[in-house]
């Protein structure tokens, strides 16, 4: 792993840049993609993820799904920076000649698969974690979601599914940000107690702060160890709109837009 203290610096990096790709592109979500900034960063930048930014289908990857995609536009900085696709194509964003969209789907190198529709995320990293398997391949499949996103059945269909057929090369990280798009998590459909109801199906369920950067590497890292014939979730406990004071704790922050002028003072301050 690389020290505490590069982690730290790159996840400030990616939180920096994701407001400046939302002052370019005020429909991306913002608050949505400040939760999950070091959840990204510990997968990327602290090796957990097996990848080849200069052959994107290697066979012998790591397959991330990004199944809120509505909060990967912090995902965008990072590919860039590592080499999936040029740095200057961020300030494309948005625009009709870019493969960078609102919600990003598979033309963008280092993007495994279309996530728009919330709830399928899931479903589809079965599908890999099931077909790899079966190609006697050890890699792993990850996929990131919202907790808001749990709301979907389909989601529980895929956690069912996951515990019956044993898929011990599956990782679910929860960005458990505690609110989806009109309010509060716990006034729409309460989730608690979450990591009981992934074991009740079958799953190695574990809890972090999804911010503090060494915990989150060490949560993320141990469950790439267990020679467990399970699917393994861990829900990491984030901040909805993270470092941007306007957004923390609005219940309706997954639907704002901020003004050009106020992310300048944000990133000079």
């Amino acid at each position: 792993m690389k020290s505490l203290e590069y982690l730290e610096q790159r996840a400030g990096w990616v939180r920096r840049e994701t407001l400046r790709l939302h002052q370019r592109a005020p429909g991306t979500r913002v608050a949505s993609s400040l939760s999950s900034v070091e959840i990204f960063v510990v997968l990327y930048y602290g090796r957990i993820l097996r990848y080849r930014s200069e052959d994107v289908h290697w066979e012998d990857r790591d397959r991330l799904v990004v199944s809120k995609g509505h909060g990967a536009t912090s995902l965008y900085p990072i590919l860039a920076d590592l080499g999936f696709f040029p740095m200057d194509e961020l300030t494309r964003i948005s625009q009709p000649e870019s493969f960078l969209g609102i919600i990003p789907d598979a033309r963008v190198p280092g993007i495994e698969t279309i996530n728009g529709s919330l709830g399928h995320g899931l479903g589809v990293a079965c599908g890999m974690a099931v077909a790899l398997k079966r190609k006697g391949s050890k890699r792993t499949v990850f996929v990131v979601t919202g907790d808001g996103e749990l709301n979907s059945g389909s989601v529980w269909e895929g956690v069912m599914f996951a515990a019956y057929h044993r898929l011990d090369n599956l990782i679910m990280i929860v960005d458990n940000n505690r609110m989806s798009m009109l309010g509060f998590q716990k006034d729409i459909l309460g989730l608690e107690p979450l990591a009981d109801k992934f074991r009740a199906f079958g799953w190695m369920a574990s809890e972090t702060d999804g911010h503090r950067i060494g915990d989150l590497y060490e949560a993320i890292h141990s469950l790439t160890k267990p020679k467990v014939m399970m699917p393994r979730v861990l829900i990491a406990d984030t901040i909805k709109g993270k470092g941007v004071c306007d957004l923390e704790n609005d219940p309706l922050c997954h639907v704002k837009s901020l003004p050009y002028d106020q992310i300048e003072k944000i990133l000079g301050s």
